[in-house]
């Protein structure tokens, strides 16, 4: 029979502290967050699952300490993504119960995080960028704005924030380069190809005026059909209507699956890293690097398809 200093706690139980501990830090980080209803749900569970565990070992999870932790996390193995989850909802709960009693170790500070698999960027094949960039109508001044936008995003590499908030000026039609402003605030010049050139010029001149008419003189280059400037949520519409449009599973294709292309498409024709750096806006050459193992597993499934011996 346990020791009154040794409660222990079946695992359908959950001790009562706990229970109060759990809510009061779901709803601190809902209130001081804003995390998505998922999360919170999914950080309860987490909390929950290691309170009634701690019972069993006659622990709570106010009196928790690493090799409690490490040992919870030996006996109930989980996917990578899971465990990355489960370990964020322990350093935020014990970081704010640190918080609140300075006294208090937190028991997560030197906890190995664990190492997440690093997914490859997704790219379109040449010919269905092709389809995708030539489904607008040209005929109808949406059309051309939509064709300038898709020839000018996979062109340029650009981030789909750096399109929409492309400003009129930042475009030289004459030498043919960008002014694009990344991350952090730097500023980058970055060519622009014929093709996507001579639409934005259509654009300019036939589509744009229409578009700002009644409105001033809107700084923006790419305009709504109200004359104000284009958002991340409107054009990744557009592409996901495109994509469908020309049988290509809207799943598979976002705006920044355009940069994705942009960026293996250059690989696979022999570009050099560092110029794809620079023109990606990439501070860290090793961000760029990744794109390298897209190509490489895009030469494989060609080696695999065609080689007799594949």
């Amino acid at each position: 029979m346990p020791s009154a200093a040794l409660v222990v706690v079946s695992p359908a139980e959950l001790a009562a502290d706990d229970t109060r501990l759990i809510a009061r830090f779901i709803e601190r980080v809902w209130s001081e967050d804003g995390l998505a209803e998922r999360t919170l749900e999914a950080y309860k569970r987490d909390l929950e699952g290691l309170a009634r565990w701690l019972g069993t070992r006659g622990k709570g999870l106010a009196t928790a300490g690493r090799d409690d932790l490490s040992a919870y996390h030996g006996s109930q193995p989980v996917a990578v993504r899971s465990m990355a989850r489960r370990q964020s909802a322990f350093r935020r709960f014990y970081a704010q119960l640190a918080r609140d009693d300075g006294a208090r170790e937190d028991p997560t500070l030197l906890m190995q995080r664990p190492r997440m698999p690093r997914g490859l960027p997704k790219a379109l094949a040449e010919r269905e960028i092709e389809s995708l960039i030539v489904a607008p109508d040209i005929g109808t001044p949406l059309g051309q704005r939509d064709r300038a936008m898709l020839e000018l995003m996979y062109s340029s590499g650009l981030r789909v924030s750096e399109l929409v908030d492309l400003p009129l000026a930042g475009l030289n039609t004459r030498q043919g380069v960008l002014r694009v402003t990344g991350k952090g605030g730097k500023d980058r010049l970055v060519p622009v190809g014929e093709e996507a050139l001579a639409h934005v010029e259509t654009y300019l001149r036939e589509a744009r005026p229409l578009l700002a008419k009644g409105h001033g003189q809107p700084a923006a280059l790419f305009l709504s059909k109200r004359g104000g400037a284009m958002t991340r949520q409107m054009f990744w519409t557009l592409v996901k209507r495109y994509a469908v449009q020309v049988g290509i599973p809207s799943k598979r294709v976002s705006p920044h699956v355009l940069r994705h292309s942009f960026a293996t498409h250059l690989l696979n024709h022999g570009a050099d890293l560092r110029a794809l750096q620079m023109l990606l806006g990439h501070s860290s050459l090793s961000t760029t690097q990744i794109y390298t193992l897209v190509a490489k597993e895009g030469l494989k499934r060609l080696h695999a398809q065609h080689h007799p011996r594949g």
